[in-house]
């Protein structure tokens, strides 16, 4: 039987309390264009993130060791973090010449406070100053103790021929010995930095001296999706990339083109940032304090509401979640969809995802699924021998699809 990768809403509702008035969060590395937060133990990563209330609060970041699938390990923070897995984010700049006001804040990890020992998965929450979680991201950080070799080609199944991607990969570990996979060792494939498009529970189908192959037909099918739509703010006052009209109130309002709905859509390349997004602005020297923010308005155009379902606006702009405020809302008399999301200055990539009743989240219904799609694989590697404590993170390997291949 297929397996049908659809796009489950994950998301840790016990975890995370984000508020709206907290907007444009980034986890990334120090190199441009950049990200991935799957990065090499000792990594600098830096947070930062807009508080709309443009106020002075103390907020703290802290930190906590997950295992493969996100729940909190058995380690003690001392035995993963030199210093304090706890600490107040002191660094914070007022925002200038901006309508819309905000504080931005940032910090750095590691730090002089804060540095981490050990590979693995690693929960980072914002709190208040009540103790209450903002808002969370994870990281990865590994080490290159094996090499994962990672193939995307076009699925091979004939019902899937057009719509899926296959991954199969390898992992080679000559300097770590290996005695039982089945329960020592547990990967996870991941799409385009996007924990809500992953596969895991993946068994080795072949075994060699110091190498485990995972050659899958089936398991490891991803749907291609589509290149994602995107548009460019990064002037504040006139139309730019993929706006329309810009209107001027309290703030600036930027309206998009409308996506026409075409359930025979085919296949065009359009190069993107597989969901991400860019803060940037042409009109002052920081944007991290002078790029202001405008309220942009989504449409999309369809003769009927699809049943039973709701629809989203969806990107790593709030961290590829369904909430609220990205939710759409159908006009009738327009024929149309219709959200609006307040979003700072930059370049972003979107795209549509519907909802059902059960929760799954499908981003292909709207704009088509393709095998053509160029994506981003990443093969993460977990090893936990026998009377460990704890999981590490050996390799890591990127595979992206070349429809020319």
């Amino acid at each position: 039987m297929l397996k049908k990768v659809l796009l489950l809403f994950f998301v840790f509702s016990n975890l995370t309390i984000c508020s709206q008035h907290i907007k444009s969060i980034q986890l990334r590395t120090q190199q441009e264009n950049n990200f991935s937060t799957i990065v090499p133990l000792g990594t600098v990563l830096e947070l930062s993130f807009d508080d709309l209330d443009a106020d002075s609060k103390d907020y703290q970041y802290k930190i906590e060791h997950m295992t493969h699938d996100w729940k909190s390990s058995r380690l003690l923070s001392s035995q993963y973090i030199d210093g304090f897995d706890q600490n107040a984010i002191i660094n914070s700049t007022n925002s200038f010449n901006t309508f819309q006001s905000y504080t931005h804040y940032s910090v750095k990890i590691p730090n002089v406070n804060t540095v981490i020992t050990k590979s693995g998965n690693y929960l980072l929450s914002v709190l208040n100053e009540y103790d209450e979680v903002v808002f969370t991201r994870r990281f990865v950080l590994y080490e290159n103790a094996s090499i994962v070799g990672v193939s995307v080609t076009r699925s091979r199944e004939t019902k899937t021929l057009n719509t899926h991607q296959t991954v199969q990969f390898s992992i080679n570990h000559p300097k770590i010995q290996i005695n039982n996979p089945q329960q020592e060792v547990n990967v996870v494939v991941m799409k385009n930095n996007n924990w809500n498009e992953a596969i895991t529970n993946l068994q080795p189908t072949f075994f060699k001296p110091n190498q485990l192959l995972y050659t899958y037909i089936n398991k490891t099918n991803f749907w291609g999706g589509n290149e994602y739509l995107n548009f460019d703010t990064k002037i504040i006052r006139n139309n730019s990339l993929n706006v329309v009209k810009v209107i001027k109130e309290d703030i600036f309002h930027h309206y998009l083109y409308p996506f026409l709905y075409n359930e025979y859509l085919e296949y065009r390349y359009n190069p993107d940032i597989n969901g991400q997004f860019i803060i940037r602005t042409i009109e002052a020297n920081d944007s991290k304090t002078e790029a202001d923010y405008a309220m942009m308005h989504f449409s999309l155009t369809v003769d009927q509401p699809f049943k039973g379902k709701e629809v989203y606006v969806y990107g790593a702009f709030n961290d590829f979640s369904i909430t609220e405020e990205n939710k759409m809302v159908y006009n009738s008399n327009q024929k149309t969809y219709k959200g609006n999301i307040l979003l700072k200055q930059g370049f972003y990539n979107y795209t549509y995802a519907t909802v059902n009743s059960d929760g799954n989240v499908n981003t292909n219904e709207v704009n088509g699924s393709f095998f053509e799609t160029e994506n981003e694989y990443t093969v993460i590697v977990y090893y936990k021998p026998f009377g460990s404590f704890y999981e590490r993170v050996i390799g890591v390997g990127i595979g992206f699809f070349n429809q020319n291949r």
